[in-house]
């Protein structure tokens, strides 16, 4: 009898273990959409821009389309670093069902929400990094492939819980949060192109 209760003793002590929450199908389904619409909107929208399209300010204080694509390029590399960092080390935080994390959701409405405005910290501010709006935009592409392939295929991402300006967010919801900035920033590239004297070619 003990031969047979030990091993069940041990799965069972294996499983509480585990980590109490993982990534559902429905929500790696939807970070995966979210990621690749966004990515999807900026490439169809530039599509055939001119220089002067890519570069028109409405203001000399407002950024050009260019210069919010080169900002959401390098935020991006920021962030996803900052993800992957945090999940190398163990969690911040065991998951916890009790914990009061910020919903998905309002992650998202909160991140895309362009009623109020922020300044960008200088290490993510637009400065030509790349030479051209289409260099810039390859190096985005490759970025959010590298993002889309992490959210697919890395274990525990709801597991890993860290404070945020947002409130408590877990890893899955910080890659949002990346999809979301791109969000927030495609809304000020239609603002430019809403603009009376936005090149038509």
């Amino acid at each position: 009898m003990k031969a047979i209760v030990r091993p069940l003793l041990f799965v069972l002590l294996l499983a509480l273990a585990a980590p109490a929450q993982e990534l559902s199908q429905e929500d790696l389904e939807k970070g995966v959409k979210h990621l690749t619409g966004t990515r999807d909107a900026i490439v169809e929208a530039t599509r055939n821009f001119s220089a002067a399209q890519w570069n028109f300010k409405p203001a000399p204080e407002r950024w050009s389309v260019a210069e919010c694509l080169e900002h959401i390029t390098v935020t991006e590399e920021f962030l996803f670093k900052m993800v992957s960092d945090d999940m190398k080390k163990a969690p911040a935080e065991p998951s916890d069902p009790t914990a009061e994390k910020v919903a998905d959701d309002k992650v998202l409405a909160m991140v895309t929400d362009r009623s109020q405005r922020f300044q960008a910290p200088e290490p993510v501010r637009p400065t030509g990094r790349w030479g051209t709006p289409q260099d810039t935009l390859k190096e985005f592409l490759e970025l959010r492939a590298r993002t889309l392939d992490y959210l697919k295929s890395t274990p525990g991402l709801r597991a890993n819980v860290s404070e945020s300006p947002l409130g408590k967010l877990d890893a899955y919801q910080r890659l949002l949060f990346i999809s979301g900035h791109s969000e927030r920033h495609f809304k000020q590239m239609q603002e430019v192109m809403a603009d009376a004297n936005f090149p038509k070619e």
